[in-house]
């Protein structure tokens, strides 16, 4: 039996990934910041495998190391690390940005994802197997208007895949991105710092991803044969054709 790690566990993709390994019986250890969510998951999904649950910021470099070294030995072997989590904060031009906000989209999307993978790398060299994911996004492959900083956490997270892929090659170990378009989860309410009514709007119109989609898709990813490595995968809605062009009813 696998174990998968996710970070960004208790919502989104993150979430719904959990759910679509755990009906597949892989062992879960699920990461996140928000400790109530992680223990409904891990009494949900526990009936039907094997749940660790990790309670720690991607952005605090001690606390990921110590969370992840703390883990018992049933679940130090991990075969499938989903980096996931990541952010988007505020919508402005570069020039009335808040420099607050930079700071969380690149210590959470760019720092935080190195962080977990520091972690976790030397444990599937030793091994000579694994499989990382990362979780990127249409942003880090067209930069769109008041994505800025935003785009380039994800531009930066499209060259830490080809890196790791590039590096890590001849270690037995597979490295690919997934990379949605516009799906509708937490992600816009985060993005527009709560305002419910903005964020409804970015998916009224049309048919988005769901979460859902994403799950099956990293689900599909992760049971390829060995041989075979999905490297970088790009997914969008019918109604999306870029970052700029969405078809709205």
């Amino acid at each position: 039996m696998k174990t998968a790690l996710i970070t960004g566990a208790t919502s989104g993709i993150g979430k719904s990934t959990a759910i679509r390994f755990a009906s597949e019986g892989l062992k879960l250890i699920l990461c996140g910041r928000r400790q109530e969510r992680l223990e409904e998951l891990k009494n949900s999904l526990g009936v039907e495998t094997s749940v660790h649950i990790l309670n720690f910021d991607v952005r605090k470099r001690e606390e990921v190391l110590q969370s992840i070294d703390s883990l018992p030995p049933e679940f130090k072997n991990i075969d499938i690390l989903i980096n996931n989590a990541g952010n988007a904060h505020g919508l402005e031009p570069i020039q009335s940005g808040c420099m607050d906000d930079w700071d969380a989209m690149m210590d959470i999307n760019v720092k935080g994802l190195l962080y977990v993978s520091k972690a976790i790398i030397p444990g599937m060299l030793e091994r000579q197997s694994g499989h990382i994911i990362n979780i990127g996004s249409t942003a880090g492959k067209e930069v769109y208007p008041n994505g800025n900083v935003y785009c380039a956490s994800k531009y930066a997270v499209d060259a830490i895949n080809q890196g790791m892929r590039i590096d890590l090659n001849g270690n037995g170990i597979r490295v690919g991105a997934v990379n949605p378009g516009l799906t509708q989860t937490e992600f816009s309410d985060v993005r527009f710092k709560g305002n419910s009514e903005k964020a409804e709007k970015v998916y009224q119109g049309f048919e988005a991803l769901q979460p859902e989609d994403i799950a099956d898709i990293i689900h599909f990813v992760v049971t390829r044969p060995y041989h075979v490595n999905i490297a970088d995968l790009t997914v969008m809605p019918t109604a999306q054709a870029s970052s700029t062009i969405v078809h709205k009813n």
